[in-house]
Order: C-alpha cells, then sequence, then structure tokens
C-alpha cells in the first residue's frame, strides 16, 4: 500500500486499487496521481474560487478536502472546462491530452462501478482525441549490425563482452529497459529467460543461440558479488542502471553513424518486434506473448509496412502480370 502526500482518502484509495487489485506499476499509478490531483486542484479553483488567476494560484491548492459531496458536484461541463484550462495554459500535446482524460475516465468508473459511490458517471461522453496513427521507429538490419559492431570496438574486455550482451537481449527479445535491469542470474533456466514485466506480470522469453552464447561470455567475465544476484553489474558492481544502459547506448548509437536522440532503448523494442515480423514470419500473436502486451491491438502497430513492402506488394497483384 502506497500513500500519497495531499491525497484525500476518496483518491487514495483508487491509487491503491490500482496498484494492488489491478496490478499497475508504481510509475503508472504516480501517473495517475499527478493527472487527478491537477485535475481535482482545478475543480476546487472553479467552484470555490472562482475568478482567480488559474495560472498562478492552482499549484497553492489543496485536494484534501475532496469528498464524495465534491464529486457528485461534478459534471461534464467542468470536464470540457478542464480540457480547455490544459489547452489554455499548457499546450498540451494530443497523446497528453489523451492521458489527462483517459485518468479521468477510469477514477470515473472505479466511482461509479467498481465501488458504486456515485449513481452517474459525468465523464461516460468524454471524448478522447483522435491520436494520428505513427508508425513505430526503429532500426533496420544493416542499422543494428552497425551498432554491434559499434560495440564490438570497446577497449574495456568486461564492459564488450557485457554491453553486447544487453543489446542482443534487446534486439532479439523486446524487453523494456527495466525489464532487462531487472533480470537476475537465476531468471535463467537453459534457454528460457523469465521477466517480470510491467504490474510485476510474469512471461516467459526463449533465448536464441546468439544470446545464450554472449550470457555465457559475459558469466566468465562478470566478477562474484555476495551482494546482488543482478545478471548485469556496472563497474562498482552494483546491478546496472536504466540510466547507464541509456548512456552505454547513446555512445555506441554514435559511433554507429546513427542519432542518438532517436534510437533510444525503448526503439530496440521496436526493432525486435519489426524484425520478428519483417524476417521471421512470426505472427502478430506470438509477437504479443513476446513483447508481454495485455491487448493485441498495442502489438499492431509494430505490423506496419515500409516501401520496399509496398512496392513488393503491388508486384505480386496478378494484374501486373498480365501483358497489355
Amino acid at each position: 500500500m502506497i500513500h500519497f502526500d495531499d491525497c484525500p482518502v476518496i483518491l487514495d484509495d483508487y491509487l491503491n486499487y490500482l496498484l494492488t487489485i489491478k496490478g499497475r506499476s508504481n510509475l503508472t499509478v504516480k501517473e495517475y496521481y499527478y493527472d487527478l490531483k491537477r485535475f481535482l486542484k482545478f475543480i476546487i479553483m472553479r467552484k470555490k474560487l472562482f475568478g482567480y488567476n488559474l495560472n498562478s494560484d492552482i499549484n497553492e491548492v489543496s485536494i484534501l478536502s475532496i469528498n464524495k459531496r465534491y464529486i457528485l458536484d461534478i459534471d461534464i461541463t467542468d470536464l470540457h472546462a478542464y480540457i480547455s484550462y490544459c489547452d489554455s495554459y499548457y499546450n498540451d500535446s494530443t497523446k497528453t491530452k489523451a492521458r489527462k482524460i483517459s485518468a479521468i475516465k477510469s477514477w470515473f468508473k472505479y466511482l461509479h462501478n467498481t465501488v458504486e459511490l456515485i449513481d452517474k458517471n459525468p465523464s461516460e461522453k468524454l471524448e478522447l482525441p483522435k491520436l494520428q496513427k505513427r508508425n513505430p521507429v526503429y532500426l533496420t538490419l544493416s542499422e543494428s549490425e552497425k551498432v554491434i559492431n559499434a560495440i564490438k570496438l570497446e577497449e574495456n574486455e568486461f564492459n564488450r563482452a557485457r554491453d553486447l550482451c544487453i543489446i542482443l537481449i534487446f534486439l532479439t527479445c523486446g524487453l523494456r529497459i527495466s525489464e532487462l535491469t531487472g533480470i537476475n542470474i537465476e531468471s535463467i533456466k537453459d534457454d528460457k529467460l523469465n521477466v517480470i514485466g510491467k504490474g510485476n506480470k510474469e512471461r516467459t522469453v526463449f533465448l536464441n543461440e546468439n544470446c545464450l552464447y554472449a550470457i555465457k561470455s559475459y558469466l566468465k567475465l562478470r566478477p562474484i558479488t555476495p551482494d546482488t544476484t543482478a545478471l548485469f553489474i556496472s563497474s562498482h558492481k552494483k546491478r546496472i542502471s536504466n540510466r547507464s544502459i541509456q548512456i552505454r547506448l547513446k555512445k555506441y548509437i554514435q559511433l554507429a553513424g546513427l542519432d542518438p536522440n532517436i534510437y533510444t532503448p525503448h526503439k530496440l523494442r521496436h526493432t525486435a518486434a519489426t524484425l520478428m515480423y519483417k524476417y521471421g514470419d512470426v505472427d502478430i500473436r506470438t509477437i504479443q506473448s513476446i513483447l508481454g502486451h495485455t491487448s493485441v491491438a498495442t502489438t499492431q502497430i509494430y505490423t506496419h509496412l515500409d516501401d520496399d513492402d509496398i512496392k513488393k506488394g503491388i508486384s505480386k497483384n496478378p494484374i501486373s502480370k498480365l501483358k497489355i
């Protein structure tokens, strides 16, 4: 159970429901907290202190007084006013706006359907903005090889073995960076890797021969560390951090002649999924299982087509074979 500062019981209960019952990660719950906290601050300003300068005064407002009576007084016009306020003062992107609206809708759904604290859900007709679909950014096969070759130039033997192991797991297993840093030595059994994903959900990922060879080579150089069972450790013999991996990857991306501002660790996850789909003839459900996506809809962004795929598809149309 967690507790947030300046958090009324009615919100605190919901956040812990997300954490314990729904299995959301601490990071996700914190995002809900910050979004809903600002929303409730706005509601207090709008209902009780109307006429104040929202931009300068809202941060000083406490939401501890929020209770069922406040919630029952919220209607769809208040929600529209909040979205308008965010547009005016924060210039939120469509994606950020969608996240904030989702947090509000989720909370009111909980209050209405789950704990039945309110008889009517004011957010029921609150529409989510339409997000523009964008193809995921990923490394091509040749670019992936360039990054691997850049790691092979690393002079420090331990760093070279560890970083090569990390990049191969990223590119073949599609792990999130937090999942990778969380791997323990005992997480690997033969060719199986036990991964702890979002919401502490476990899944099994199979390691290919290159990964197994890289892990074996790295473990020969990994010093004994009685205080940690982490697979990947830093030069200080502690579990390697997300930030350290980001810095190391940035170095190799630059050495490969690529833009480190574009290709982040999460883009390597995109790369793994795309290469599996493009070259491995792997179906979408299998990729969903490997990546640990709850919904196949999330995985479907990796089924995008590049220009070569489109040209190939057009050339296979039987009409293109006809003599005219």
